[in-house]
């Protein structure tokens, strides 16, 4: 992508503010705690002190505000004890250049190396860094540093107790989550219809399955309803891609496909209704006609035998759906949207008039809940993934690097510079500084554009209002309002606010008056260059490393393809931990392979890697490969069901195979599949189930595309 093309997209999207991202309440919310912390300090201790907790408050809300399944308070306690540490240790160190200078070094290194834990300790760490540089300007004393750093926890502490005292949606986010997963399940079921080999986009399944892991204490307070959907949803896409498949299911025409179709429909009507049950905390509303249509008793006389099993066993794990969805009890009467009893869809006789299979009439067991570890017990598995992000080639480290010797360069620049207040430069560099260039590059140009308005406007206003310390107090109150409001969307207005939050903070006391708006905005202009400079001098371009994740794509994709094959050959029943462990390696790879593949899309840098045509062509073919072994895993024989001894031969083939597929991705060279497709010819001569030899000659073709994409390369 060009810089001028990248430039128009970052305007636009920095711009752009979309109104259902916005949470006003959460927002008021939040400028409520800092406006009782601002208020307080300013009674009791005055304005130093003030913008000191202020901006324990300002962070502690922030943090409230990231994409963390951990609960709210626990997030701002956290922010407003780590800020009060690294501020503290600031203080401690200000009055001493090369002291201050070495603990800025280190405590960027350290937040860099944070965002191995993820973009939330990522992002607390950076902000925690660029408020020291803030906050160690207000003059101050050894003696009174301990106070200020204790004033910034209680600025956490107040904004943890408010969202305890005023909660908005409680387990919101966890809802949204899983009713996301369900509603991409109706939205695949319904593009089924028409494209019956249509994609399946896992990630809203993978962010279900992580917002689903709880802490203890959360264990004991989660919903009923948040409990076991997410299980049946992924147990349900099988289902769904095997039942819509003319390979392996109804023919592309006729009364089958007709049929196959209603099902679709139907399918993709009641997750939707459960969706919005989840979503809202409310009883599930089943569409009339389309728990109808699942129930029609002629099923059985018109889809063949497979696709008619399909079809039960797609109707018992709707009704298992709408059955843990529900937030009332399990005996509690189901009713339509016309307010009528009804049934739940997978109960009733089955077509031809014999009994439904157990599925259909036995509640799921209540699954144990995946655990997430305490703040305590994570603290040594952040470490260690922060020491294993210590290695050549992590893009990790380099960013670590990268951050604190721009830190250091943006600190003694602006001790050099006749402008005072330098810390405007090292605190956009902080901010705006990514371990991918997209990022950095589109946050550098948002951030630039709004702080040249909000510094502006604020600075306007303190030079020719003069407004008075609570007056500056009530404005940065107000901009702090903005800030939260729209830090999900229009991140370059959002910027306005916080420029304009800062220099009202620091009127309060009368710290930084007298600097211009031309010596702020000049400064964040130089911290935005070193960020980018530092990506020219020292980078970690995606571009280069496609082939890599490309290749560990298709290793994890053929680990899951021969764990499914394997267990026809010793059969245990749909539910096998290998092959759901592999599927979930799978889906990681797959993501880590798109996630890359837009990171360079945007990265101004000459083709080292794979062409636009091949990596696309690369992406559809593994897609198809996943997709046949999603056909098998369907269909996967219960415990106790004849062994298929050929599959453990096209199992180890698969594994083998892929394995010196990925290697020869990895090296550059074209992969072949010989040995493969002689394997499934043999296995075409022992397997008489048509859908385990068409599903095995999917596999095959699947390869063939893939090296023809590379070939192409």
């Amino acid at each position: 992508m060009s810089w001028l093309r990248a430039l128009k997209e970052t305007a636009r999207s920095g711009l752009t503010v979309e109104r259902r991202r916005l949470a006003p309440v959460v927002a008021a919310r939040g400028a409520l705690g800092l406006a009782l912390v601002l208020g307080f300090s300013l009674a009791l201790f005055g304005p130093a002190v003030a913008a000191a907790s202020a901006f324990g408050a300002f962070q502690a809300a922030i943090a409230t505000f990231q994409r963390s399944w951990r609960p709210r308070p626990t997030l701002a306690l956290a922010s407003g004890g780590s800020l009060a540490v690294s501020t503290f240790l600031g203080y401690l160190t200000g009055t001493h250049t090369v002291l201050f200078l070495a603990l800025l070094v280190l405590w960027t290194f350290l937040s860099g190396l944070a965002w191995a834990a993820g973009p939330t300790a990522g992002i607390i760490a950076s902000s925690n860094v660029a408020i020291m540089l803030v906050t160690v300007t207000l003059p101050t004393s050894v003696a009174t540093a301990a106070g200020h750093a204790a004033m910034i926890f209680a600025g956490g502490v107040v904004q943890a107790a408010l969202v305890v005292l005023l909660p908005v949606r409680p387990w919101g986010a966890q809802r949204d989550a899983l009713a996301d997963a369900l509603a991409a399940e109706a939205d695949y079921a319904r593009r089924l219809r028409h494209d019956p080999v249509a994609p399946f986009d896992p990630v809203p399944l993978m962010t279900a399955r992580s917002a689903a892991a709880v802490t203890p204490r959360q264990a004991r307070r989660r919903p009923a309803e948040l409990h076991g959907p997410r299980r049946l949803a992924e147990r349900i896409r099988p289902v769904l891609a095997s039942l819509a498949d003319p390979a392996v299911g109804a023919p592309a025409e006729g009364p089958q496909r007709d049929r196959v179709r209603e099902l679709l429909a139907a399918a993709g009507e009641i997750l939707d209704a459960a969706a919005r049950a989840i979503r809202h905390g409310e009883p599930v509303r089943l569409p009339p006609a389309a728990v109808a249509a699942l129930r029609t008793p002629d099923t059985g006389s018109i889809l063949s035998d497979r696709s008619h099993r399909a079809a039960l066993r797609l109707s018992a794990l709707l009704g298992d759906v709408v059955d843990t969805a529900d937030p009332r009890t399990e005996t509690t009467e189901r009713r339509t949207e016309t307010g009528q009893p009804g049934a739940r869809p997978g109960a009733g006789p089955a077509p031809g008039g014999s009994p439904g299979p157990p599925e259909a009439t036995v509640l799921p067991e209540r699954p144990t809940p995946r655990s997430r570890p305490t703040l305590v017990r994570l603290a040594p598995l952040v470490l260690a993934k922060m020491r294993a992000e210590v290695r050549p080639g992590s893009a990790i480290l380099r960013h670590a690097i990268r951050v604190s010797a721009v830190a250091a360069a943006g600190y003694l620049l602006g001790l050099v510079l006749p402008f005072g207040h330098g810390y405007w430069a090292p605190m956009a560099s902080v901010m705006v500084m990514r371990p991918d260039f997209s990022q950095t590059y589109s946050r550098s140009v948002a951030r630039f554009g709004g702080t040249l308005v909000g510094v502006g406007l604020a600075s306007a206003v303190v030079q020719t209002a003069h407004p008075g310390t609570y007056l500056s107090a009530a404005l940065a109150v107000l901009c702090a309002f903005g800030m939260y409001l729209l830090m999900r969307t229009g991140y370059a207005v959002s910027q306005v606010c916080v420029a304009a939050y800062v220099v009202f903070l620091l009127g309060m006391e009368g710290s930084g008056v007298s600097q211009t708006v031309r010596d702020r905005v000049l400064l964040t202009l130089l911290g935005g260059l070193l960020a980018m400079l530092s990506y020219a001098v020292y980078p970690a371009w995606e571009t280069p490393r496609l082939r890599g994740r490309l290749a560990d794509w298709l290793a994890a994709s053929g680990r899951y393809a021969a764990a499914v094959a394997a267990r026809y050959a010793a059969p245990e029943g749909p539910g096998s931990p290998d092959v759901r462990e592999a599927l979930l390696s799978a889906r990681a790879a797959r993501v880590a392979w798109h996630d890359a593949l837009g990171r360079a899309g945007h990265e101004p840098v000459r083709h080292r890697g794979l062409s636009h045509a091949a990596a696309e062509g690369a992406g559809h073919a593994l897609a198809e490969f996943g997709r046949a072994a999603m056909l098998l895993e369907a269909h996967l024989p219960e415990r106790g069901a004849p062994p298929l001894p050929a599959a453990a031969g096209l199992a180890e083939a698969l594994r083998e195979a892929t394995e010196r597929g990925a290697k020869a991705v990895r090296e550059r060279g074209e992969p072949v599949w010989d040995d493969l497709r002689e394997t499934v010819a043999a296995w075409d001569t022992e397997v008489t189930d048509p859908l385990l030899r068409k599903a095995g000659r999917l596999l095959v073709d699947a390869l063939d595309d893939l090296s023809a994409a590379l070939a192409d390369a």
